[in-house]
């Protein structure tokens, strides 16, 4: 396929039903833009386990999506792009970055309590060592419990009182229309999200290069992929997986210069919380990729590989 032609497309998505709203609002701003689309629908390795995802490897939601484009069965794929491995795959290009919805992580507990509010040793529940290890980190006593699920599970876990509280994705409630659950949108000053997270991304064949380009012209938005590409750039230079306790934020803002600039954040942690390394830094929006590296080497030289470490 060379571009955006009379025929169907064939979206793949995972099975979940964000997953599938997510990739809705793709095949959305393509029929927007005069093209059928419809959705193939794919079960992922990470669908199907039970077991915790940093026991998992990397790419477990990404890779028969990734398998399904290089065998022609779909023709673009759509995934969390906080989900994709940092490591570049030969056969399938990153095509557009969507507009990033809230990046924030977000707390539904008992009561509408905010953390502050929860007495110590209240039951929060989070798949992620990210969250567990900057949740522990903020002092409050919690008890941090490992559980895994779509959103409605772990949403209903707090209703049915096994746990108190779960953090999960501000984008992942929104895109599902469930806003209204969220008792704590969490400062990124408290808990740094994923990197990407909150960000789409599209991938197609790398052979498809004409293909690619026209995704880009609908779907990318370049403010949002520098974002991203400084934030994963700090993942990738610290060789740490989607799964290690690793969060990182860029804002794309004028600076004082009057030109647009990369603000970037990231924090490091040993599992337990006890130990963080948070630093930021500035650069510019032409080498995002370069402002990752920069503070990702800030990092390392104070003491991150460590903390990375003991986390394995």
């Amino acid at each position: 396929m060379t571009a955006l032609t009379t025929d169907t497309l064939r979206l793949g998505t995972r099975r979940s039903a964000l997953a599938v709203a997510q990739s809705g609002l793709i095949a959305d701003a393509l029929r927007a833009a005069g093209h059928a689309v419809e959705l193939v629908e794919l079960t992922t390795h990470g669908d199907s386990s039970s077991a915790a995802v940093a026991d998992l490897g990397t790419g477990i939601f990404v890779n028969e999506l990734r398998r399904a484009l290089t065998a022609g069965e779909v023709d673009l794929a759509v995934h969390s792009l906080k989900d994709l491995p940092t490591a570049a795959a030969a056969e399938v290009a990153l095509a557009a970055v969507a507009p990033r919805a809230d990046p924030r992580d977000a707390l539904v507990a008992r009561d509408g309590a905010t953390l502050g509010e929860l007495p110590r040793g209240a039951r929060i529940g989070t798949g992620s060592p990210r969250r567990a290890a900057q949740l522990r980190a903020l002092g409050y006593g919690l008890e941090i419990v490992a559980i895994r699920g779509n959103v409605d599970t772990r949403i209903g876990k707090v209703a049915a009182g096994e746990l108190d509280g779960v953090v999960v994705a501000m984008a992942g409630l929104d895109r599902l229309g469930r806003r209204d659950v969220v008792t704590e949108a969490l400062d990124p000053v408290q808990v740094l999200p994923a990197p990407g997270q909150g960000a789409l991304a599209v991938e197609c064949r790398a052979e498809d290069t004409d293909f690619a380009a026209a995704l880009s012209t609908v779907l990318n938005d370049p403010a949002t992929r520098a974002a991203v590409a400084a934030e994963r750039a700090v993942l990738a230079r610290l060789e740490a997986g989607c799964t290690a306790p690793v969060g990182a934020l860029a804002d794309v803002a004028i600076g004082d210069e009057g030109k647009e600039e990369i603000y970037l954040r990231a924090v490091v942690a040993n599992i337990d919380g006890a130990r963080a390394i948070r630093l930021s830094i500035t650069g510019g929006l032409d080498d995002p990729e370069d402002v990752g590296n920069r503070l990702a080497a800030n990092l390392l030289e104070a003491g991150a590989a460590d903390l990375i470490g003991e986390s394995r």
